[in-house]
């Protein structure tokens, strides 16, 4: 284990074992940069830090430039590290977007690494950009009404070698998917749903089960964007097929922060959800 135990998670967090199996890849020789996050507690408190591996915490806009001039000083001493921004929805879609946009052009050779719990958590689950439509926040409290922000997409157009989106559910396609961005030089990105018990309101036990289904039905399609060229991955493959795609409402039901949707509203999602997929066929 790369990340030890007891550390500050919330219970059912599945940011520990992201990690885990992030550093299982990537390696002792790897350098964290961490901005302002849940990560920034769990990977450091008044009781120590649980990494075994360098982490560099900081601002929540800086991350990028901080892992690209890291990157330049391991280079000028001729050092092999693997430097990986390790950020969550905010600082990557919202306050770190022009820090990622320029570090993405430059075609640094960084790997970032989202974690999407889609709201900013650890200040007390206020909306983020990648908060998804319908989805109750502190700061939305009817639900939001704006769609989530597609950031693989707007990375994607920046024309890096690598984009992957990614769960902690499917752990062999999130670790094939880190092996294959550590083999290849530039910029590379993962986006990797985090789903979160408390800001999500749903039971501890149940964040696999959920993480699963966000895959099952649809709405987290699992995909990589290599040299511009799209591929579904993993169980996201099989689900142009539609009579196998499981209904959105299994994963909206098992978590409080939709209680407020209606059937409309919903019905409005599963529309999109499929809309989506029908254009997956014509790619396929």
């Amino acid at each position: 284990m790369m990340l030890m135990r007891g550390n500050a998670a919330c219970p059912g967090c599945p940011i520990p074992r992201e990690i885990d199996a992030l550093l299982e890849v990537t390696g002792q020789k790897t350098v964290l940069v961490v901005p302002a996050s849940c990560t920034s507690v769990i990977m450091g408190d008044t009781n120590g830090m649980p990494s075994s591996v360098p982490v560099v915490h900081s601002a929540f806009a800086a991350a990028p430039a901080i892992a690209s001039g890291i990157k330049a000083a391991l280079n000028s001493k001729k050092e092999d590290a693997t430097v990986v921004v390790w950020a969550g929805d905010g600082g990557t879609g919202d306050i770190g977007l022009a820090s990622l946009s320029g570090a993405a052009e430059r075609n640094e050779d960084i790997m970032y690494l989202c974690y999407d719990n889609e709201a900013y958590m650890n200040t007390g689950v206020q909306r983020s950009g990648l908060t998804p439509y319908g989805a109750w926040t502190t700061t939305t409290p009817e639900g939001k009404r704006e769609r989530k922000k597609p950031i693989p997409q707007i990375v994607a157009e920046h024309g890096v070698p690598y984009v992957a989106t990614a769960s902690i559910a499917y752990i062999f396609d999130y670790q094939a998917k880190v092996k294959k961005a550590k083999e290849i030089q530039g910029f590379r990105y993962i986006h990797l749903l985090s789903p979160c018990p408390p800001g999500w309101r749903f039971d501890s036990s149940l964040t696999i089960r959920i993480a699963k289904l966000a895959v099952e039905t649809g709405i987290w399609p699992l995909y990589e964007i290599e040299k511009g060229k799209f591929r579904l991955t993993s169980l996201s493959k099989t689900l142009i097929d539609k009579s196998k795609r499981k209904p959105v409402l299994e994963y909206l039901k098992l978590q409080g922060r939709f209680s407020k949707m209606t059937s409309e509203e919903v019905k409005k999602l599963q529309n999109e959800v499929d809309e989506f997929w029908e254009e997956m066929q014509k790619i396929d």
